[in-house]
């Protein structure tokens, strides 16, 4: 298109284009098709598509609306070409499945690994700073949960396609409340423990009486505060 054919209050060109009508009704049966096509071959790819997906999975879905997108929408473009490149998307990710399954190695690598965010109650700040994730988001999802207070935990990990996986601890102890930090005084959930124990804020280490006069063991941070109980 030359500069001069270009005219801002062109409203039929800005909402049509410049193909003629009936090229609209083409459009319609291209997306039909094509779309048959896409769900044809989302299908074989597995159940695993209409899931959570992995990394890998994600790219392969972004790939194929690329794929589709010129088929449906440009003349000169066939449908035989963006039905066989979907065709070899699906025999690619097929191939990677299978490789994946006979090596580990490439599963992790595509797939990414299991990350260790909580063990005993205690955060694992370097782990959680890998994930980009930060202590009111990972607070966020465990009070979902019905979760109020770290000592109710024994693990939790992100897994390599971004879900949580919670598992709580059978005997609940003191532990770093999790409460939105505009609400620290609400007391429904928590109580004090019997034993007066202080918590670091930073990690929910629970400390010894000799740390509350310097730094915490695991995180090194100095700002303590009193332990709670979890009422179950």
């Amino acid at each position: 298109m030359k500069k001069e054919d270009i005219h801002l209050w062109d409203v039929h060109r800005i909402l049509f284009g410049e193909a003629p009508a009936e090229f609209m009704i083409e459009v319609f049966i291209r997306t039909l098709l094509i779309y048959l096509a896409l769900l044809t071959i989302v299908r074989l790819m597995g159940k695993r598509m209409s899931g959570q997906l992995t990394i890998a999975e994600m790219s392969v879905m972004l790939t194929l609306g690329a794929i589709v997108s010129p088929a449906m929408q440009i003349p000169n473009v066939g449908l035989a070409q963006g039905t066989l490149i979907l065709i070899l998307a699906f025999i690619f990710q097929r191939g990677l499945n299978f490789l994946e399954f006979k090596n580990y190695k490439l599963e992790k690598l595509s797939h990414g690994e299991i990350v260790l965010l909580v063990k005993d109650g205690t955060l694992i700040l370097e782990e959680m700073d890998k994930a980009k994730l930060s202590r009111q988001q990972l607070f966020a999802v465990l009070r979902s949960e019905g979760i109020f207070n770290l000592g109710q935990i024994e693990r939790v990990y992100l897994e390599a396609f971004g879900m949580f996986s919670i598992y709580k601890t059978k005997n609940p102890k003191p532990g770093l409340p999790i409460f939105p930090p505009e609400d620290e005084e609400i007391k429904s959930f928590s109580k004090e423990a019997e034993k007066h124990e202080m918590v670091c804020k930073s990690c929910g280490h629970i400390g010894t009486e000799e740390e509350f006069q310097r730094e915490c063991s695991v995180c090194l941070t100095t700002e303590w505060i009193e332990a709670t109980l979890p009422i179950k």
